[in-house]
């Protein structure tokens, strides 16, 4: 008996993919639970494989592919995403498959020769075009950049099954293969934070995707992208979640996000948070000395107002603040209200620079930045209670 084994997910469909319970980190991001690298095989007249999975797990999909089929019976092979957890062992299933062809979308096509030698040439699609797998059909729809230019979607048509790619997925890592078999709480957790830290760069894009979707009337009965669980089951929690985060209207919640030296900063923090609640806002206090940057874009997703303070060091703001907003300033969140505080020693640059960061961000400046030499004195909390207050006022104005 194989060690891994295929499981069925609909009349003609496997899974094939591969679990990887140890990644605890992603280009950045925070895996918690793990992830699993999805790959799925059809049985048609032309059996198709549907992506691969990341290198050193190779075995582990070849084994899945053995429990149903011959691997040398596969015909196709459509790569829906170039990035290598998905197409990191393709060359070697090439070879070891021998298929008639190889399918990618036009931009995939070029970004898998650049990325792997390969033993043979990529077939291009683009959207609108079909494949005929003899008593099934496959149609295509190229994304792009949701979230790579190479992106796609794969549809199952007598079955009226999506293949996602990279959208509607998330990073978990479990033996369970369908979203109605987990826990609703950590699926709705791990789907918003996969949104913030990989998605919502291509928010306008995404509601035109869905926009798209809607107007053609397209059928579908099962989602299955490439990380975490399959959707078969109330697709429109999904869908309508994708259409919220994506849209980003602002609420009554503000971040307050800092690290600190000598705790100048923390009781900085801390008088904002005051004003923030006493605004009516509410609040969540982020210290980047106990918080991950993931973390921090999961909480934004659903913010109106971020408000940011760091320390001065060798004239700039802290590495983890530099780090953080960085980031940040990458994942473009919008529709934002907030400000800047800061203390120092003796030069004092790191509130401007925040400032200036949110200015960058796109982040509406409520009022101007509050700095602290050294300790902060009773005056100095009592600016910062009045900005948290100035903030909450503004949020208030701007979510009605």
């Amino acid at each position: 008996m194989a060690t891994f084994n295929a499981v069925k997910i609909s009349e003609s469909v496997y899974w094939v993919g591969a679990i990887d319970w140890t990644i605890r980190e992603f280009h950045g991001y925070a895996t918690h639970r793990g992830s699993t690298y999805n790959a799925y095989l059809i049985l048609a007249d032309k059996i198709t494989l549907i992506d691969t999975v990341k290198a050193p797990f190779v075995e582990e999909l070849l084994e899945r592919i053995r429990s149903v089929i011959n691997p040398e019976d596969i015909a196709y092979i459509v790569s829906n995403h170039t990035e290598m957890d998905h197409s990191g062992c393709l060359s070697e299933i090439i070879r070891a498959v021998h298929p008639e062809k190889v399918f990618a979308s036009v931009m995939g096509a070029k970004a898998l020769t650049q990325h792997f030698t390969l033993p043979q040439e990529i077939v291009p699609l683009k959207t609108g075009d079909e494949l005929s797998l003899g008593n099934k059909t496959l149609a295509f729809t190229e994304t792009r950049m949701l979230h790579w230019p190479d992106s796609m979607f794969s549809y199952l048509k007598e079955e009226r099954l999506l293949f996602s790619q990279d959208g509607f997925g998330m990073h978990l890592a479990s033996e369970e293969r369908f979203t109605d078999e987990l826990d609703p709480g950590v699926l709705k957790y791990e789907a918003a934070t996969y949104f913030a830290n990989i998605l919502l760069p291509y928010a306008n894009l995404i509601t035109a995707l869905l926009d798209k979707v809607k107007a053609s009337g397209l059928d579908i009965d099962v989602i299955a992208p490439d990380h975490g669980p399959i959707w078969r089951k109330n697709l429109s929690d999904i869908l309508d979640s994708y259409r919220v985060w994506a849209e980003q209207k602002p609420t009554n919640k503000a971040i307050v996000l800092y690290d600190t030296m000598w705790h100048s900063t923390e009781r900085m923090a801390r008088a904002v948070e005051e004003g923030l609640r006493e605004g009516g806002a509410r609040v969540k206090v982020m210290a980047m000395n106990a918080s991950h940057r993931s973390d921090v874009a999961y909480e934004i997703l659903d913010a109106g107002a971020l408000v940011v303070g760091s320390p001065t060091l060798n004239n700039n703001i802290f590495p983890t603040m530099a780090d953080v907003l960085t980031y940040l300033k990458g994942l473009r969140p919008k529709n934002l209200v907030g400000a800047a505080f800061g203390s120092y020693g003796w030069s004092g640059e790191s509130a401007g620079q925040l400032n200036d960061i949110l200015r960058e961000m796109k982040v509406e400046i409520v009022a101007e930045p509050v700095k602290s030499q050294y300790v902060p004195t009773q005056g100095v909390l009592a600016q910062c209670h009045a900005l948290g207050l100035n903030v909450a006022r503004r949020l208030k104005e701007v979510v009605g």
